[in-house]
């Protein structure tokens, strides 16, 4: 079956507006204080909650 009218572009972006894309939900590195992804390793100075997880190049210890 085709359609017997075009649909309209505001009809188009209605149907489509839950799709939109949301910002990224950035928290606080407590060591550091620097933006980082909840749940994950800071990337500048490799701390999850605490605990050294991730060993960057150039430090030492």
């Amino acid at each position: 079956m085709v359609p017997v009218k075009k649909t309209s572009k505001c009809k188009k972006r209605q149907r489509r507006s839950h799709l939109a894309r949301t910002p990224a939900n950035l928290t606080a590195c407590p060591k550091c204080s620097k933006a980082k992804l909840p749940h994950g390793a800071c990337s500048s100075c490799g701390y999850v909650s605490g605990k050294l997880m991730l060993a960057l190049p150039g430090e030492e210890g």
